[in-house]
């Protein structure tokens, strides 16, 4: 253009304004994909978060951790280990003690499902997975007092046996029913929280009574 030749800016003159960056732009960091990382660094970052989530539950509090970034790994292990310790243990089971363990997976998981659905229908906030991550990630108290009672057998099944297997699991039964309600009582409508708390309760009771009544073949 004719005459922009000779308009020149003074040096005294300052620049006002403000320098931001868009908010269409985003850093290299956010187009990294897991597929771009080693196996191994995905392996580790999955296994280190589901042992965060072992964490919260044996020291149970209200936080968002068990919700925010739910999965399902952690609860599939516990209830393959729950079925495989429980595995041919009662009577009229057979030899190989298969049907045990089908009989404890379906259980663990068709609870969970139903809670979840119960949850649901009275209102509760969260998805169906947290709530299926929850239930699942509390089963570990009950675990630990499946393995100590196993451990507990192994010296005889006398009276003083049962006694101490008694108070493990009741003490478990507590810690997971506690731990379960910590992370779900505030996705309820308070008026309806004691409609939700009371199928966890059955659901944990028969998981513990299956546990105390354990006796190897």
């Amino acid at each position: 253009f004719p005459g922009l030749t000779d308009v020149s800016i003074s040096e005294d003159i300052p620049v006002e304004g403000e320098i931001t960056v868009p908010v269409g732009s985003h850093s290299p960091d956010e187009d990294f994909s897991t597929l771009d990382e080693p196996v191994r660094d995905t392996i580790m970052r999955d296994l280190k978060a589901v042992g965060k989530k072992f964490v919260h539950v044996m020291y149970p509090k209200k936080s968002s951790a068990l919700l925010r970034d739910w999965d399902l790994w952690g609860p599939l292990v516990l209830c393959v280990s729950l079925a495989l310790m429980l595995q041919g243990g009662s009577a009229d089971s057979r030899d190989d003690g298969g049907p045990q363990f089908a009989e404890v997976f379906v259980i663990i998981w068709f609870g969970a499902v139903v809670i979840t659905l119960n949850s649901k229908l009275l209102g509760g906030t969260i998805s169906f997975f947290q709530s299926l991550c929850v239930l699942g990630y509390c089963v570990l108290p009950l675990t630990v007092a499946m393995l100590v009672c196993r451990l507990v057998l192994l010296a005889g099944s006398g009276t003083i046996s049962f006694i101490i297997r008694l108070i493990v699991v009741i003490a478990m039964f507590g810690w997971s029913t506690l731990a379960s309600t910590a992370f779900l009582a505030d996705s309820q409508p308070p008026n309806r929280k004691a409609l939700v708390v009371y199928p966890i309760f059955l659901f944990y009771f028969v998981i513990s009574w299956m546990i105390l009544t354990f006796t190897p073949q």
